[in-house]
């Protein structure tokens, strides 16, 4: 069966030597089944004959497919690198938790000689795009494919913002910040700071504040239609940082608004066809490991 598929680029673990054997043998799998292969250029050097390459922020120019070898952070990397490119990723795990990278390197011939010949699910993650306004102006704006966190940064004290959903007040809060995450990144940040697990599925959002002063203020799930708008509220000026996933935005001032949107693109994400969500997460968080069907 002839391959969909004809360019593939490959995104590995950034300055980690350990990933030189699995990517290795992924380049010379993809050279044997006559793919033409591009490297993102800090990858290229773990290749011994000096593979073509380019900057990972210019593979989506010349590949209609992406594998990235690593952890979920690699992986998050890839997927905002290619994210304006409209062409599909597949993760390899070479990290500990891994879920979104579903291929092990034991596996990675039979499996993905399996989906290059079209057997694959594919999904469509959503991701964020921010945008600090300041004095009316964009001076900042980035995506995030997990989670947009807004907290105190190098400051003892909570700080106190305000959220909007489409131009509605929500709440005020004092905290030591807020995730906005979609349902990608709910098994990530969120996940540890008490919101929920959202089915990829949901077009959906979720707030969740960071340690707020007030218990009842909880995590809140809303529509992903939803333009999210913060700002603060404190008259003292306090340090904030903005991350998008491991992208760090310093120096917000209090006079800022962070507005926080769905962007139009989404991110595909190629599967096994025996893709399954709910038994990653019996696997990863180890649920019900004492049952058996």
């Amino acid at each position: 069966m002839q391959s969909p598929f004809k360019t593939i680029g490959i995104i590995g673990k950034p300055s980690d030597p350990s990933i030189a054997e699995t990517l290795s043998v992924l380049y010379k799998f993809l050279k044997h089944q006559q793919f033409t292969v591009k490297m993102a250029q800090d990858s290229a050097q773990f290749i011994h004959n000096e593979p073509e390459s380019c900057p990972i922020d210019k593979l989506g120019q010349y590949c209609d497919l992406v594998i990235a070898v690593g952890g979920d952070g690699t992986f998050l990397s890839a997927a905002r690198a290619i994210a304006e490119y409209d062409i599909p990723l597949i993760g390899i795990n070479l990290g500990r938790l891994g879920f979104l990278v579903d291929i092990s390197p034991n596996e990675l011939p039979d499996r993905l000689s399996h989906m290059l010949q079209g057997h694959y699910i594919e999904e469509k993650r959503c991701l964020l795009r921010t945008r600090i306004i300041r004095e009316e102006r964009v001076i900042h704006e980035e995506t995030a494919v997990n989670e947009v966190v807004i907290h105190r940064w190098v400051t003892p004290s909570m700080i106190e913002i305000v959220t909007k959903i489409d131009d509605v007040f929500l709440n005020s809060q004092r905290s030591d910040g807020l995730i906005v995450s979609t349902p990608t990144g709910s098994t990530a940040y969120s996940l540890s700071a008490g919101g929920p697990i959202l089915h990829p599925s949901l077009n959906a959002l979720v707030l969740v504040p960071l340690n707020p002063h007030t218990l009842t203020n909880r995590p809140i799930v809303i529509d992903d239609s939803a333009e999210i708008e913060v700002s603060f509220c404190q008259t003292k000026q306090i340090n904030a940082l903005v991350t998008c996933d491991q992208i760090e935005i310093p120096a917000v001032l209090i006079s800022d608004k962070i507005l926080i949107k769905k962007d139009p693109k989404p991110i595909r994400i190629l599967h096994p066809e025996d893709h399954d969500f709910f038994q990653i997460l019996r696997g990863k968080l180890n649920w019900s490991s004492g049952y058996h069907i």
